[in-house]
């Protein structure tokens, strides 16, 4: 069996169910609702070769914020699902991606400690039908439910669509470097024995 993983997750805001497979090939199906959070969602998961089904239903006629926050926790929560006791995996990922004239630089490590610092400042207010400002609320509830120390760094910035597409390609390919198995390491990859 693959390291996949199903989560439902319904609330009076939100009714969202989403599939991941980490061990993926790039594949995004499904919509939030919110047509650009799918494009950043379909970068991600074509960079991190990871599987993405989704079916959302979001109180999207009162604003995104609930239903990008939740798809975050969603997405964090079947992330450490898939992983299961983490044991074989590289655990650190970094990369660094360019997008014309903007950089971004993401670097993670899946310790089971949630934690975000990130330095993404948009001028724009919003990208699409999507408020620049939920990129970090959907950053964080990712983190805080995948137990991600998270680090999101804007080296050079411009055009907020290039900022946000940068991120996102940036995070798909720390997770895949993060995620791969390495078959030197035995067990969990801390001196703990254990992550979290």
């Amino acid at each position: 069996m693959g390291r996949e993983a199903f989560i439902h997750r319904k609330t009076l805001e939100t009714d969202i169910s989403l599939r991941l497979n980490i061990d993926g090939s790039g594949v995004f199906k499904g919509s939030s609702g919110i047509g650009f959070l799918d494009h950043l969602l379909a970068q991600l998961v074509k960079h991190g070769l990871l599987d993405l089904e989704l079916e959302v239903q979001g109180d999207l006629q009162v604003d995104a914020h609930h239903t990008v926050e939740d798809l975050g926790l969603c997405l964090g929560q079947a992330l450490d699902r898939a992983l299961g006791d983490k044991a074989g995996i590289v655990r650190y990922g970094s990369a660094w991606v360019p997008m014309d004239e903007v950089l971004v630089q993401v670097v993670l490590d899946l310790s089971g400690r949630p934690f975000l610092a990130s330095r993404l400042k948009f001028k724009e207010e919003r990208l699409g039908s999507l408020d620049s400002c939920l990129i970090g609320e959907f950053l964080r509830a990712l983190a805080n439910a995948g137990g991600i120390t998270l680090h999101v760094r804007q080296l050079r910035g411009g055009n907020g669509h290039h900022l946000a597409e940068a991120c996102f390609k940036a995070l798909g390919r720390a997770l895949r470097q993060a995620v791969s198995l390495d078959p030197r390491v035995q067990g969990v990859p801390s001196t703990k024995g254990s992550l979290g």
